[in-house]
């Protein structure tokens, strides 16, 4: 029996899902009224409904409200501009970003080496040191054969004038013969000369050879990345605690970088000298320069080939013919396709996680921001974009995919609730 001071429940059963209380009057909820979750309130006097619940005949069901923040174009423009902004700074700073970012690359590149000292419990000053003696190391022996087939391809040009004259007056009288203008034809005539293929080769060797210019700001940079390794990599480890994502993002960058530059290095002098061989046997004048060359472009991708075969065919033409120009183009394309296409691919496997498309946009876009050393930095600039932009952010992995042009291998990340931690917290 109900106390008689107690109002008697009501027999009409619960209450339906999401209603908030009524209001003391009977009259329908206003913005101050108590709304349950889930609900919303329809104009009409119709009282709060759930999101779940069909529309009354006749109401007007508002939109879902946003989020609070700035507007969709709002963040567009500022987006856009920051990233203006971002561009304008690194084509005026490409002479420190490039030779910067190539020393943490080397460095990274020959990672193996403080690995194997440590697990031997060198000490850590002395490991430091074989870390930069080998960054030199590799530093120098570029540097000294770009150097030699430098001074070897400026005696070797002046040989071929007559024939490149040759040349450009038959190509004036083809050209002439097809109904262009004199004029035309003779400015077309006019640019084939020894310049223009210098231009072409100064093109792939002024990446590496800019280098020089700032030698000793790489040797100074590589020093202290050198003996700033330990540190690092005892920094990473506490700060795995509270950002794990960021710390494997980081290592994903190393790993990809180290792969993809130890492949290229390995396949490309192996690809250098096959095709220094190849061409001293064919005759071709300037192999070694050729070979250096080949070497050198086998770090640009996808047209890397192409820069590299285009100057020893115009010597191969001059020298020989056309016959021995087709020969030249035959024995490079076979020799890359197989070693580039069929098993460089095998070694490297998923480790750089960039589809051909995406490494083509990045070559043209870090070429255009960063010059020459930015094309030879290509994807280990586009690897360091990708951990930092979308591997560090559990919510955007699922960008991984698109630039891989390949589905995932493991499942993607369960979905961060809002409030809900992001690392595990102990109990």
């Amino acid at each position: 029996m109900a106390d008689a001071g107690r109002p008697a429940p009501d027999d009409a059963g619960p209450q339906p899902a999401g209603t908030g209380p009524a209001t003391t009057d009977g009259a329908p909820p206003v913005v101050t009224d108590a709304v349950g979750p889930g609900a919303v309130v329809v104009p009409g006097g119709l009282g709060p409904v759930t999101l779940t619940d069909p529309a009354p005949p006749g109401a007007v069901v508002p939109d879902v409200p946003r989020s609070p923040g700035l507007p969709r174009l709002a963040m567009v423009a500022i987006v856009g501009g920051s990233l203006v902004l971002v561009l304008a700074g690194a084509r005026a700073t490409s002479g420190i970003i490039g030779p910067a970012f190539l020393a943490l690359v080397l460095t990274i590149t020959v990672h193996p080496v403080r690995r194997a000292l440590v697990r031997r419990n060198v000490p850590e000053w002395l490991v430091a040191v074989a870390v930069v003696l080998s960054v030199y190391l590799l530093l120098f022996s570029v540097s000294l054969a770009l150097l030699v087939s430098a001074g070897r391809l400026a005696a070797l040009l002046p040989e071929y004038t007559d024939e490149f004259s040759s040349y450009a007056t038959s190509v004036t009288d083809w050209l002439a013969g097809l109904g262009v203008t004199k004029d035309q034809a003779g400015s077309v005539g006019s640019s084939i000369d020894p310049g223009s293929v210098v231009g072409v080769i100064g093109d792939a060797f002024s990446a590496v050879l800019a280098v020089l210019s700032s030698f000793f700001f790489v040797i100074a940079v590589a020093l202290m990345m050198a003996f700033d390794t330990g540190g690092v990599e005892r920094v990473m480890a506490v700060v795995r605690g509270t950002r794990p994502h960021l710390v494997d993002a980081m290592a994903s960058f190393a790993h990809g970088t180290r792969v993809y530059m130890g492949v290229a290095a390995g396949f490309g002098f192996i690809v250098a000298v096959i095709d220094g061989i190849a061409l001293y046997a064919m005759g071709v004048p300037g192999a070694f320069i050729w070979a250096v060359l080949a070497f050198v472009t086998n770090f640009i991708p996808n047209i890397g080939f192409v820069i590299g075969v285009i100057p020893p065919a115009i010597i191969g033409l001059l020298e020989g013919g056309p016959a021995l120009m087709v020969g030249v183009i035959a024995v490079y394309s076979v020799i890359n396709v197989v070693i580039q296409s069929v098993i460089q691919p095998r070694y490297v496997g998923d480790a750089v996680g960039l589809s051909p498309t995406i490494t083509l946009i990045s070559l043209i876009f870090w070429a255009w921001a960063l010059g020459a050393l930015g094309a030879l930095l290509a994807v280990p600039f586009s690897l360091l974009m990708r951990a930092i932009l979308v591997e560090a952010d559990p919510t955007t992995h699922w960008v991984l995919p698109i630039l891989s042009g390949h589905l995932a291998t493991e499942p993607p990340d369960p979905p961060v609730l809002p409030g809900a931690p992001s690392t595990p917290v102990p109990a």
